[in-house]
């Protein structure tokens, strides 16, 4: 069951840690503020629009759909608001894949911020996927903000993976060229790393993103 938490500067260690704020950094995006926050979410709704979605592989077509039909009639813009507004990596995980596919462009400055200021994990592949499907000026340059930070932030284990597989995506949508302007920092970045594959990363992001089309094309 998933605790009911408050903003940040309210919690105490183990409940950040819980809630995916699992390592602790200083970076310039610190003092980005958040559109709006949500203080919290009532059990009922955490259980109808969090609990059977934050952990369903969304490259799984009938795992995905099939929970998902149920509520995309129900869906709106002020659901979405509480998941992104929420300190909490499951709720917001959530909510960038609800923006992809209902393509509701007016969070696209709330994830890009979310992904610069990176407070908790996993959240961010979502929030990499979301900006790939905007496919704005803004979205591009919110990546590419990241990557520059990030990818000298060799001790920090994030998502510039995601990020990367994000700009390859685009660069082949738009016909651009952006990701190679990266390519020495990636190697720099993961040359303490060699578990790290950025074919594989691509690969799979260019799975997660077909998936999306189709879902989106469905609707």
């Amino acid at each position: 069951m998933l605790k009911i938490f408050r903003r940040k500067s309210k919690l105490t260690p183990i409940e950040l840690h819980v809630a995916g704020s699992t390592v602790q950094h200083k970076s310039p995006f610190e003092s980005l503020e958040i559109p709006f926050i949500v203080e919290e979410l009532s059990k009922d709704f955490i259980d109808k629009w969090i609990v059977p979605y934050y952990m369903t592989n969304f490259t799984d077509d009938n795992q995905f759909d099939d929970k998902f039909n149920k509520i995309k009639n129900e869906l709106n813009p002020s659901i979405v608001k509480n998941l992104l507004g929420f300190y909490d990596w499951r709720s917001r995980i959530v909510g960038a894949t609800f923006t992809s596919i209902m393509d509701y462009r007016e969070f696209e400055e709330t994830i890009g911020i979310h992904l610069l200021k990176s407070e908790v994990c996993y959240a961010g592949e979502g929030y990499c996927m979301t900006l790939a499907s905007l496919n704005t000026d803004k979205s591009i340059e919110f990546l590419k903000k990241y990557l520059d930070y990030y990818l000298i932030r060799k001790d920090l284990w994030y998502d510039q993976k995601d990020a990367m597989a994000a700009i390859n995506w685009l660069d082949k949508i738009n016909n651009t060229n952006i990701l190679n302007s990266f390519m020495d920092q990636w190697k720099s970045f993961v040359s303490d790393k060699p578990y790290w594959n950025l074919d594989s990363s691509i690969d799979y992001f260019n799975k997660k993103m077909t998936r999306l089309n189709e879902i989106k094309n469905g609707m």
